[in-house]
């Protein structure tokens, strides 16, 4: 088992501007990253599998609900730290990261601020602390960037609702406890609300989706409901409307843009050094034009993220982050990662596609983040519709 002996390139000493308090919370994910993650994280993508014995360990290093309040759980910190835990988790891996990104930004975050004080007493301690996990239903097979098309259907059945539809693209929905699902209100014009679906209530199921050459250590599947009765007291009462999910999306894709920092300097740490180690033509490969042209850019590249997603992370604790600036950062940080991937690749040769290095596993799993939680063309529109004042995808 080869040692992680991972460096985090900080070229403009980003570091001077974050407290201490917060490089002790990154360094802590960091660590358990290069403990608990790296020595398995390649056996588990070959095998297309979730190490869930990680679960615990995520947990305690607070990526479940770190800006979740103390009294419901979570540690009470901010979304800074959020996003630097979000970070060191994908330079471990994506998939990894999705399964944090959904228990917080899609389960937890939306039963805080759309819930009940029951819900959060009852759901939110015990998802802070891995005891049951969460998956989120918005995608659904006919309805990816146009959400508001969804075709589930909840009716007020009197003493309950009875939720019919079906979710597609579902992370962590295999082993999820909860679902928090999303669905139009017959008995109410169709407006679109939430709910807190328990996997033991009748008719509902969530199988795997196989096959995937992408996230392959996150659990993807389906969410079906047939009939399913869901108790009046499990929707989530405080915002309805298209508006409550794309909140939740924003609090993800916040998540997303710093992740994907970890993945790209992954990316670039493994093909430095392989470029000091490699030699051909009697030197290290780290000596040629190109080969340091490459390097140039990825650093130049992370370089420019972090700083965007630092200033990201200032302006959404003090409240003044849109999902534009959102949108912009998750469609930079995530384009800019993927093509250092690729790069990197390149100058590993062969030995870029092979499980001895994280570089193909980082390229095929961008893939999919590239896409997910709005895809690459939809945040281009988002920004061109902030910058213009019209919407050009409908």
């Amino acid at each position: 088992m080869k040692p992680d002996l991972y460096q985090a390139p900080d070229y403009f000493l980003l570091d001077d501007l974050l407290t201490d308090e917060y490089k002790l919370i990154r360094d802590a994910a960091r660590e358990w990253v290069k403990r608990e993650v790296s020595p398995i994280i390649e056996d588990y993508a070959q095998r297309a599998e979730f190490p869930t014995q990680i679960i615990k360990g995520l947990a305690e290093i607070g990526a479940f609900g770190p800006f979740i309040p103390e009294q419901y759980g979570g540690t009470g910190m901010d979304y800074m730290s959020y996003g630097l835990i979000m970070q060191e988790i994908e330079r471990g891996d994506s998939g990894v990261r999705s399964t944090a990104s959904v228990q917080t930004s899609l389960v937890m975050y939306p039963i805080y601020q759309f819930g009940t004080e029951a819900q959060k007493q009852k759901y939110l301690p015990r998802l802070a602390s891995g005891e049951i996990m969460g998956c989120f239903g918005l995608t659904e097979p006919n309805h990816g960037s146009n959400p508001g098309g969804m075709e589930t259907r909840i009716k007020d059945m009197g003493d309950h609702y009875l939720l019919n539809g079906a979710k597609m693209w579902i992370s962590n929905s295999p082993f999820a406890d909860i679902a928090i699902v999303w669905a139009k209100d017959e008995s109410d014009g169709g407006r679109i609300k939430g709910l807190i679906v328990e996997k033991e209530y009748a008719g509902y199921s969530a199988p795997e989706t196989h096959n995937k050459w992408s996230l392959r250590t996150s659990a993807t599947g389906e969410l079906i409901f047939d009939n399913v009765k869901v108790p009046k007291e499990n929707l989530l009462p405080n915002k309805t409307g298209l508006g409550a999910p794309l909140m939740c999306l924003d609090s993800a894709r916040y998540g997303i843009a710093w992740g994907a920092i970890g993945a790209a300097m992954d990316c670039y740490d493994t093909a430095l050094r392989y470029s000091l180690e490699r030699n051909q033509f009697g030197r290290p490969i780290a000596s040629f034009q190109l080969q340091q042209k490459k390097l140039a850019e990825m650093l130049t590249e992370i370089t420019k993220a972090q700083f965007l997603t630092w200033r990201l992370g200032a302006l959404k604790d003090a409240g003044k982050a849109t999902s534009a600036h959102i949108s912009m950062a998750k469609r930079n940080n995530v384009n800019m990662a993927l093509e250092i991937a690729r790069n990197a690749r390149q100058m590993l040769g062969a030995m870029g596609i092979t499980g001895d290095y994280p570089i193909m596993r980082h390229m095929m799993n961008l893939e999919s983040v590239v896409t997910y939680e709005g895809t690459h063309d939809i945040h281009l529109l988002i920004t061109g519709m902030d910058i213009t004042g019209i919407q050009a995808f409908k």
